[in-house]
C-alpha cells in the first residue's frame, strides 16, 4: 500500500508539473477529513504520510486555549489542564493522541479523492499564475471560453483569466471563440475562478499597445508619460523623446498612420490623441487641449489647477462633445482645468481684484487710491506686502520709505491679528475634545482637521476608520474612542 501511495504521488507530481510535497499535502488534508468522517462529535484529525514509506498515520489534536476561552471542548484544551500533561505546553500549541487502526472506508476514500484532486488542481492553477507573472507580461492573448454573466473568461495557453463587463470597452459585442487582447488589471487569489483579471478600458492598455506598434518605445528612445482615455472614443497619450533627432508624433504615427491604425483598430475605432510630453506644465496643457488654441494660462500651484483662457470661436473645441477633450487633457496631466473665454477671464481677474482692494483698505487701514497701487504692482496677499523684500516696495514710485515701512507693520499687524483669532477659533472648537481622557492639544487638532469637532463625533468612529482618517496608532485610536464613549455606559449603568 505505501509503495503504491509513494506511486501514485509521483506520477501526480509530474502529470501536474506541481512539486510532491504539494501532492503529498493534499493527501494529508484528504485523509485527514475523510477520517473525521467516523466521529460523530466536532474533531480535528491530523494526517502524516511517511515520505520514505508511503505509510500513513491518524493523529486526534486538541488546540490549547486560554481557560475561559474554551467554546469547543471536543477540539480544545485548557492551558492549565495541557500543562498537567506537558510543563511546556502553550496557548496556540497542540496535544495529539494516536488513533489506531483508523481505516478511512469507501465513503472516506471518495471523499479523499475529491479533496485530492480540488487541491492539485489549485495548486497547478496557481504554478501556472506564478509562471506567467515571473515572465513579468503586461498583455494577454487569448479565446473567449466562455461567459459567466456578462464576463469573459480568456483561455491563453494553459492560463485562464476574467474580462469582467465593466473592463470590456462600451458596445464591444464580444462572443464566445473570440480571440482578445487584454491587459493585465490585477492578480486577485481571493477569487474562486481566475486568479487573473485582465481590462481591455484602463489607460495603460493603450500604452502597451503602442509598445507592441513602436519599436523605439521597446528600445528606450522614446517614452509613454501618461494616457487617459473614454473607451471606446477617444483618448489621449503624451509621448517624449529620448533622442533629439527622433519625432515622437510621427514616431507613434507611422508610415501614412499604420501604427495608430493597428491601435485604433484593437480599441474598437477608439480615436487617439498623440500629445508630446513637456516639462513645463502648462505647455504640456497647451499640448493636450489641441487641436484647440490657447491664448492664456494663469497656474495656481497651490490649488494645482489652471486658467485657461481661449478665444470664443475655440472654446467649444477645446471643451469638446460632452466635455471630452477638456476632461482627457486634465487626466493626462493631472491637474485641474477650468477653461473660460477673454470675458469670462476678464470677470474673473476683475472680481479677484475688487476683493484683493477691499481686503488692502480693510485690513491696513488705507484708502481706495492705495489699495489700487498696491494692486496695479501686483501685490495680492498681505503675506506679499509684509514680507516682500524691503528693496521691492522702494521702488513704487508712488511710495515714500515711510509709508512703505508703515504698509509692512499694518500688514505684519493684520496677520498676526489673524493668526491669534485663528488660534482662539481653534481652542473653541477643541473644547469638548479636551474633555476626553488621554487627549492631548495635538491630537484635538488633528481631529477637528479631519472633522471630528466633539466627544460624540469620536465616540461615533470605528477604530479602523479613525487609524486610516488621521493615521493615530491603532492602540491610541483604540483607546481614545473607548475614553469618548465612556459617557455612553454611564448612561447605561445608571
Amino acid at each position: 500500500m505505501g509503495r503504491e501511495i509513494l506511486l501514485l504521488v509521483d506520477a501526480l507530481a509530474r502529470e501536474k508539473n506541481v512539486d510532491k510535497e504539494i501532492v503529498f499535502g493534499a493527501l494529508e488534508l484528504a485523509l485527514a477529513s475523510a477520517a473525521k468522517k467516523k466521529f460523530t462529535e466536532d474533531v480535528e484529525v491530523r494526517a502524516s504520510v511517511d515520505r520514505a514509506t508511503g505509510e500513513f498515520s491518524f493523529f486526534r489534536r486538541w488546540e490549547v486555549v486560554k481557560n475561559e476561552e474554551i467554546e469547543v471542548p471536543s477540539r480544545q484544551y485548557k492551558l492549565h489542564e495541557a500543562q498537567e500533561e506537558d510543563p511546556e505546553a502553550q496557548v496556540g500549541e497542540f496535544i495529539e493522541e494516536p488513533l489506531e487502526g483508523m481505516e478511512v472506508g469507501r465513503i472516506g476514500a471518495q471523499t479523499a479523492k475529491q479533496v485530492i484532486v480540488q487541491k492539485i488542481r489549485d495548486a497547478e492553477r496557481e504554478q501556472i499564475l506564478n509562471d506567467f507573472l515571473a515572465r513579468k507580461e503586461h498583455l494577454v492573448t487569448g479565446v473567449i471560453k466562455r461567459m459567466e454573466r456578462g464576463n469573459a473568461i480568456v483561455e491563453s495557453g494553459r492560463l485562464e483569466a476574467m474580462l469582467p463587463r465593466d473592463q470590456m470597452i462600451p458596445k464591444e459585442n464580444l462572443r464566445l471563440g473570440d480571440r482578445v487582447r487584454a491587459y493585465v488589471w490585477k492578480v486577485d487569489r481571493m477569487a474562486r475562478g481566475p486568479h487573473l483579471m485582465l481590462s481591455r478600458t484602463a489607460p495603460e492598455f493603450i500604452a502597451k499597445l503602442f509598445e507592441l506598434e513602436v519599436p523605439e518605445i521597446e528600445e528606450g528612445l522614446l517614452e509613454i508619460k501618461g494616457a487617459a482615455r473614454d473607451p471606446g472614443s477617444r483618448a489621449k497619450i503624451a509621448v517624449h523623446s529620448k533622442d533629439a533627432r527622433i519625432d515622437p508624433i510621427g514616431t507613434c504615427v507611422g508610415m501614412r498612420g499604420s501604427r495608430v491604425q493597428a491601435v485604433t483598430a484593437e480599441l474598437a475605432q477608439e480615436r487617439v490623441d498623440i500629445v508630446l510630453w513637456n516639462t513645463d506644465p502648462a505647455q504640456f496643457v497647451i499640448n493636450a487641449l489641441a487641436p484647440a488654441e490657447v491664448s492664456s494660462i494663469v497656474v495656481d500651484e497651490e490649488k494645482h489647477s489652471m486658467d485657461i483662457v481661449v478665444d470664443e470661436e475655440n472654446l467649444a473645441q477645446a471643451i469638446g462633445r460632452n466635455g471630452q477633450n477638456v476632461r482627457l487633457a486634465a487626466e493626462l496631466t493631472g491637474w485641474e482645468l477650468n477653461l473660460m473665454t477673454e470675458t469670462d477671464a476678464q470677470k474673473k481677474s476683475e472680481e479677484e481684484t475688487s476683493k484683493t482692494r477691499a481686503e488692502f483698505m480693510e485690513k491696513l487701514d488705507v484708502d481706495e487710491e492705495v489699495a489700487d497701487i498696491l494692486v496695479q504692482e501686483g501685490f495680492a496677499t498681505l503675506e506679499e506686502v509684509a514680507y516682500v523684500p524691503l528693496t521691492e516696495m522702494l521702488e513704487i514710485e508712488s511710495f515714500d520709505e515711510a509709508t512703505v515701512n508703515e504698509l509692512r507693520s499694518r500688514a505684519r499687524n493684520a496677520l498676526l491679528t489673524q493668526a491669534i483669532a485663528s488660534e482662539e477659533k481653534v481652542e473653541h472648537d477643541i473644547e469638548d475634545l479636551m474633555k476626553v481622557e488621554g487627549m492631548d492639544h495635538d491630537t484635538a487638532r488633528l481631529l477637528a482637521s479631519k472633522g471630528i469637532a466633539t466627544q460624540e463625533d469620536l465616540a461615533d468612529f470605528a477604530t479602523d476608520d479613525l487609524i486610516e482618517l488621521t493615521e493615530i496608532e491603532a492602540e491610541r485610536a483604540k483607546a481614545l474612542i473607548m475614553a469618548a464613549r465612556a459617557p455612553w455606559f454611564a448612561e447605561t449603568n445608571a
